[in-house]
């Protein structure tokens, strides 16, 4: 449907088609009635990964981490700023490598943190590393 684009919620994972010419920050799930941008980074697991990553038309930038991982604890409150900033144009997710390994070994994740970019269901970027908001808002703005 020409003026649309389709949206992941971040709570049912149902997909939603939004009107390009209506503000998407305010747009609420058909099935869950739960708001499509909620400012924060959406926790995938292995049910919610693929929906995210393949049926989102915007960008989706997701943070592969793990709760013993030093790094990944610095960067976890940069990748919540960086979703309150960079949503609605683009879905920002985390991904905990130890319960979900089966997909970190799908992406060949050797060091975490990891960032990669998603477009369109494929990688297009990724930057292992934690960084500063600044760095990671001026990488990911390269892709999109």
């Amino acid at each position: 449907m020409p003026g649309t684009y389709q949206v992941v919620c971040p709570s049912c994972a149902a997909t939603n088609r939004l009107h390009q010419d209506k503000p998407a920050a305010l747009g609420k799930c058909g099935r869950c009635q739960n708001r499509l941008f909620q400012g924060q980074p959406v926790n995938l697991t292995a049910a919610t990964f693929q929906p995210h990553v393949a049926h989102n038309d915007i960008p989706v930038l997701v943070d592969f981490w793990a709760a013993w991982c030093g790094p990944c604890k610095m960067m976890a409150p940069v990748f919540a700023q960086a979703a309150a900033t960079l949503e609605p144009r683009v879905r920002v997710a985390k991904l905990d490598t130890e319960a979900e390994r089966s997909i970190a070994a799908q992406f060949g994740i050797q060091s975490i943190p990891t960032i990669i970019l998603f477009k369109g269901g494929r990688e297009v970027a990724r930057q292992p590393g934690a960084m500063p908001l600044p760095s990671l808002l001026a990488w990911a703005g390269q892709y999109f």
